[in-house]
């Protein structure tokens, strides 16, 4: 382990990231909101330990390992938790616990809540709130993207075989930083164009631009208690529509598609028809679920209701304009399936993703025909591409680690003291990165206990670094030289 030189990257990540509060001190002095000290003492305490680290350890500049970028990778995100949580506890005065659950919730675009009284907050921690959920969507789309498949965590190896059309060597442009100055000139496009959307729609300028941050990154954060209900407009919830689903494609295929000035990409990418596929069909499920069940009082209504939140679901984005966990008979069910699906990979989006999803169906498929042609060898293609078997070990190796971990979470929240249905809510909502959640967890995490809380960090967690990432860090043969 290079720890040294893993000390000076996290010195310089903490000094860049004190610039990141600059956005809220202006918002608080053009507000009067009386938080401007908040954030003063966050930028200058994130600064000073930043450039302390990085003093001590300057001249350290060993090139990194990929053992070394699992390590850096995990405690990427955990970092960016604590120092996210300054605001919480300086300005809302929140305890260490609740406070790391939120920032973490943020930054891994979970949307997950401890915060009630949304509405009375100062304007500048709500739009803290905001923003780190997206950065932490940009960090996401760099790092499945340009770095995960370096490490080759859980079947993102995939972009080395080029079937999501990426070019060679995993990366879009020949170097990484390149690559991240590409996702981030789309991520800030689509984020703008969102925010233009939802001012024309009738939100102030400052809702419009806090809902564009969280909408791109499918984060789910809000400015208002009743989520995007509070508008109650089927304009503004089409627009958080549009804007989810394209969050939730591949930022590969984005970049295609913005290159190539043609729409095609979208149609040839079996992932993202896939995706589309199974939006358009769970909705038309739920839609006529609820139809049927006189939810709601007509068809039409009903697919307004349907369609926002299968889009918010699937894409575990966590926006609300019903609370899906009271829904009738087996809808709820049918939406915790689609958030375990998930958006496509090297999208903001949580869940297993569309891409393993359908491996492991053709998986499935081709067993049951080697049952009844024991000697036909067949290839599992994504698209037109055969999958190596070394992907598909990854993608099985993937699933089984993931379904695991999310029934032992669920027995240990039941172990802190939640019920059945509530421990498995709380843990679809942050394993899958979804926000709300079943049973108590349906709206906020405010009432459980602290241990709940922490459990639930560490799922968000597991769901974000795509389970390898960090759990890996548990193995002891990692560990040794």
């Amino acid at each position: 382990m290079h720890w040294r030189s893993i000390i000076r990257l996290f010195g310089l990540l903490m000094m860049f990231y004190s610039l990141n509060f600059v956005p809220s001190l202006l918002v608080s002095l053009y507000y009067q909101d009386q938080q401007w000290q908040v954030f003063t003492y966050s930028i200058l305490a994130v600064l000073g330990f930043g450039l302390l680290l990085w003093a001590l350890n300057h001249d350290q500049r060993d090139e990194m390992s990929v053992r070394d970028g699992f390590l850096v990778v995990a405690l990427f995100w955990f970092i960016l938790g604590l120092v996210g949580a300054l605001p919480f506890i300086f300005g809302l005065h929140l305890d260490l616990t609740d406070a790391v659950f939120e920032s973490i919730s943020g930054f891994t675009t979970t949307g997950a809540t401890v915060i009630t009284g949304l509405d009375s907050l100062p304007e500048s921690i709500l739009y803290h709130r905001q923003q780190i959920q997206w950065l932490g969507g940009m960090g996401i789309i760099v790092l499945a993207v340009a770095i995960l498949p370096l490490l080759g965590v859980g079947g993102m190896q995939l972009y080395r075989a080029e079937t999501s059309g990426v070019a060679k060597n995993e990366k879009l442009t020949p170097r990484i930083a390149e690559t991240a100055r590409s996702l981030w000139m789309i991520y800030v496009f689509l984020t703008l164009a969102c925010a233009a959307c939802y001012w024309l729609a009738g939100m102030t300028l400052f809702d419009a631009i806090g809902h564009a941050y969280t909408t791109v990154a499918t984060g789910g954060f809000s400015t208002h208690d009743a989520s995007l209900g509070h508008y109650d407009s089927p304009l503004i919830e089409s627009i958080a529509i549009f804007f989810m689903l394209a969050g939730g494609v591949n930022f590969a295929v984005h970049f295609l598609v913005l290159r190539q000035k043609l729409l095609t990409p979208y149609v040839k990418d079996t992932e993202v028809r896939s995706y589309g596929l199974i939006f358009i069909i769970i909705t038309l499920i739920v839609s006529l679920s609820l139809f049927a069940t006189a939810s709601y009082p007509s068809l039409l209504t009903s697919f307004r209701y349907a369609a926002f939140q299968v889009a918010s679901i699937l894409t575990s984005t966590g926006f609300g304009t019903a609370t899906f966990g009271d829904w009738p008979l087996h809808i709820p069910l049918v939406l915790v399936i689609a958030s375990f699906i998930g958006g496509c990979a090297g999208s903001t989006a949580g869940g297993i993703k569309v891409m393993r999803i359908l491996l492991l169906a053709k998986l499935g498929m081709r067993q049951l025909f080697q049952l009844v042609h024991p000697r036909a060898v067949i290839a599992i293609k994504l698209g037109q591409k055969p999958v190596s078997e070394e992907v598909m070990f990854s993608v099985w190796g993937f699933y089984v680690l993931y379904i695991v971990t999310s029934l032992l979470l669920t027995v240990a929240m039941m172990a802190a003291g939640l019920d059945l249905e509530s421990a498995f809510g709380a843990v679809v909502a942050t394993i899958n990165l979804l926000g709300p959640g079943l049973g108590e967890v349906a709206s906020t995490f405010a009432s459980v206990n602290d241990t709940v809380k922490w459990l639930g960090v560490f799922g968000m967690l597991v769901g974000r670094l795509e389970v390898f990432t960090l759990l890996i860090l548990f193995l002891p043969a990692y560990w040794r030289n």
